[in-house]
């Protein structure tokens, strides 16, 4: 159930207040302000990225209502690891104020400043690695390597007066590694061992029980798929993940073909990481899209984003027949990705177009080209031991993965009122060990379509989605200004239905006597006289198509 909105009190001195602003309750948004003594740290800045009840939204923001009157006191942003889910964000929160130094790890922060680059926005950033130290301000921080499905991802340790935190970002625990970087278990451990007064953990995967299989077992199969198919192999994956670009790149070096990057975000991302050495390209495998067309159908791989369905990614636009590269008999489609929960439908449609095209389509449900960036439950179980947190916040997934994350802390033995289920906006303030909900604040979501951002309403989407489902009429009367009998008219259209217009006319004389029945009661104001044409009209279209279209009236006075 949702938390009843309160504010909290002012904040005391020396006492941390943690705020998710995203990220609880869903997969993305990944956002978390810490204050202590009037300065503020902020640990992600993601998206969300809209579901199919929300109409015509490119993406989903956190609310930055709690600090968009704080700007000056925002120090800086942490950036654990550099997908959307917790960077996208950023160039609108730069929009505000765009000194905000960013702190992050080589390729997080190459990843971002390319994105700012598009928004014209250079940012002041501080490169760290795992181990370093930095002072900013009331927060020490410290940084300790992590494994995720993206290279250079970290987790923050912040000490204040208040008391420390560890927030993990996005982890798991491979301990195959494709780049040799594992999880520092060490460094947990230390932490651990000075003391942790309150854990925010990665909850993604809490309720998948056992370990999450390691990345490098995903190369054999890709390597099998790609040997046995007879024509083209078509890959799609997330943009910027770096490890299974790389295990495509490996696999199809082994079975004599050569690479093609499809999708402006692929190429740009896997350009910044071969530059920092975070991709090692095999001689000769890559070449451009362009001259790819003259490369043998057996002998080609196109390594493609659209792994979610999403409508303008380079798949879905295959699937429409809106792509240069048409798929057909005998090509071979591998989407090695997981479903983000609410796309399951967009990606079963084009699976199902896919396979209409005639293509061999593999994805995890029918082969090992998938496993997860995040631990599973025997992960943080083991993380939990080691740790031994005061106080636990589960961050960063729905419900249900929040649940799971604070069942696995209480059976680790954190006492269960010191295992904090919250939602966006929960207030939590930290105080010599101490953790307390002190507030909870009303934050929605900022929907992004097109150039405008929060403009976009949840009524805005309601009429879209009304517009989708049910149809559109418009009605339109001329009335006489004394005496309010109808001169012309009604003039009704309609949109979305596949009657003619000509089934309305049954509807007209209702109209006319509605408008005659308010005019005989000597109502004159043209909005009292449309919103008696929209009740006759919507009670008549219910009871004849048993739908709800939008109704929009419009009264004249002559």
């Amino acid at each position: 159930m949702p938390n009843d909105v309160y504010d909290p009190p002012v904040l005391a001195p020396d006492t941390l207040r943690i705020i998710p602003i995203g990220g609880l309750g869903e997969i993305g948004r990944n956002m978390t302000t810490f204050e202590i003594n009037g300065k503020i740290l902020i640990v992600d800045c993601g998206v969300l990225f809209p579901e199919e009840h929300q109409p015509g939204v490119d993406l989903i923001l956190p609310d930055f209502t709690p600090i968009k009157h704080r700007l000056k006191d925002i120090l800086g942003i942490v950036l654990t690891h550099g997908h959307e889910d917790h960077i996208g964000a950023v160039p609108y929160l730069l929009k505000l104020r765009a000194d905000i130094p960013l702190i992050g790890s080589a390729l997080t922060l190459a990843f971002i400043e390319a994105k700012l680059k598009e928004h014209r926005i250079k940012p002041y950033t501080l490169q760290v690695t795992g181990g370093q130290e930095e002072k900013i301000g009331p927060f020490d921080l410290e940084f300790v390597a992590v494994n995720h499905s993206i290279p250079d991802a970290l987790a923050v340790a912040i000490f204040t007066d208040g008391g420390s935190v560890l927030h993990t970002g996005d982890f798991k625990m491979d301990q195959l590694p494709l780049d040799g970087r594992l999880t520092d278990l060490r460094d947990f451990a230390r932490l651990g061992e000075e003391g942790i007064d309150i854990f925010l953990s990665d909850s993604t995967n809490a309720d998948v029980p056992g370990f999450t299989p390691t990345e490098r077992s995903i190369g054999p199969v890709l390597e099998d798929v790609i040997a046995r198919a007879p024509r083209r192999v078509i890959v799609a994956s997330f943009s910027s993940h770096v490890h299974r670009v790389q295990q495509v790149l490996d696999a199809a070096h082994a079975n004599g073909r050569r690479v093609a990057l499809l999708g402006r975000s692929m190429v740009r991302n896997m350009t910044i990481a071969a530059d920092l050495g975070y991709l090692k390209v095999p001689e000769g495998v890559l070449v451009d899209f362009k001259k790819a067309g003259n490369i043998p159908d057996n002998k080609i791989v196109y390594m493609s984003t659209g792994s979610q369905g999403e409508p303008m990614a380079v798949l879905a636009r295959m699937v429409n027949r809106d792509h240069q590269i048409e798929v057909g008999q005998g090509d071979t489609v591998i989407l090695a990705s997981s479903l983000i929960p609410g796309n399951e439908n967009a990606v079963y449609r084009i699976i199902d177009g896919l396979i209409k095209l005639g293509a061999n389509v593999v994805h995890k449900g029918n082969a090992k080209v998938h496993v997860s960036g995040h631990a599973a439950a025997g992960e943080l179980l083991y993380v939990y031991n080691i740790l031994k947190p005061k106080n636990v916040l589960p961050v960063h997934g729905e419900y249900r993965h929040l649940v799971a994350n604070a069942n696995i802390a209480v059976e680790s033995g954190v006492p269960r009122e010191n295992t904090f289920l919250a939602e966006d906006g929960t207030v939590i303030d930290l105080h010599d060990g101490v953790a307390k909900v002190v507030g909870q604040l009303d934050l929605g979501f900022v929907y992004v379509d097109g150039s405008t951002v929060g403009e976009i309403t949840d009524a805005d989407l309601k009429d879209r989605r009304i517009l989708a489902e049910e149809g559109f009429i418009s009605i339109i009367v001329v009335v006489d200004k004394a005496n309010g009998k109808v001169i012309t008219g009604p003039e009704i259209h309609a949109k979305g239905f596949a009657e003619d217009d000509s089934v309305f006319d049954a509807l007209k004389p209702k109209i006319e006597a509605a408008l005659a029945e308010a005019a005989g009661n000597g109502v004159r104001d043209t909005h009292a006289l449309a919103q008696s044409v929209r009740r006759v009209a919507g009670r008549w279209v219910n009871v004849t198509f048993r739908r709800r279209p939008m109704i929009v009236p419009l009264v004249i006075e002559a």
